[in-house]
């Protein structure tokens, strides 16, 4: 099956565009670049997140403040000592299947951490929130690169990627900070619970499953 399928290629002249002509986006099409982006953005957001709300979560889960560190450092590790191992079981086990399956238990992780009454159930939910990064980071960025044909398109679709997963880091910070002074530091779990259950909806209707 090309990967050419899903978008427009409106025959022209040769003028301008080239013989060719622009490649556009169809409703389909632009539906997945979003799927895609609000997923990668939202793994974005929670490596900085929970910076600004330690203190307050140290406070009121009773961590030490030797331990305290473990909030941020057992999420990094997971999230970035596993990445490899994921996307090669996204080769093995299907790009589309690991993602929904690594957003279900992201979602479930940030459930179980916002209603965390101890320092280790928080831990634990972190953990899982990292594994979950892992896996669903590189099904997504390949998904995003084979549903998109070589070119221009694609190239855009990367290029947003790589812009949204720096603004990202940025804005977790802030919104960790928001969330926990207006409502408190519990929300910058639940805030994805929402998100990830929008993805899971709709990306089964839009996204193809895709093997190298």
């Amino acid at each position: 099956m090309s990967v050419v399928e899903g978008a427009r290629v409106d025959a022209g002249s040769g003028e301008g565009e080239g013989a060719e002509g622009p490649v556009r986006l169809d409703g389909r099409l632009k539906l997945v670049l979003v799927v895609l982006l609000v997923a990668q953005f939202m793994l974005a957001v929670d490596f900085s997140i929970l910076n600004v709300a330690l203190p307050v979560i140290g406070d009121g889960l009773g961590f030490s403040l030797s331990n305290l560190q473990w909030i941020a450092t057992s999420f990094a590790l997971c999230a970035a000592g596993f990445t490899l191992l994921f996307g090669r079981v996204a080769d093995l086990f299907g790009r589309r299947r690991l993602f929904l399956v690594g957003l279900a238990v992201l979602g479930l992780s940030s459930l179980a951490g916002g209603l965390a009454t101890s320092p280790e159930m928080l831990i634990a939910a972190r953990v899982f929130q990292g594994l979950a990064t892992a896996a669903v980071t590189p099904a997504g960025l390949s998904l995003l690169t084979t549903s998109f044909p070589e070119g221009p398109l694609r190239q855009k679709a990367l290029g947003l990627n790589g812009a949204l997963m720096s603004a990202g880091f940025t804005t977790g910070a802030i919104l960790g900070g928001v969330l926990t002074d207006l409502l408190s530091w519990r929300w910058a779990f639940f805030i994805n619970v929402p998100v990830a259950l929008a993805v899971l909806f709709i990306a089964p209707t839009v996204i193809k499953e895709s093997r190298p």
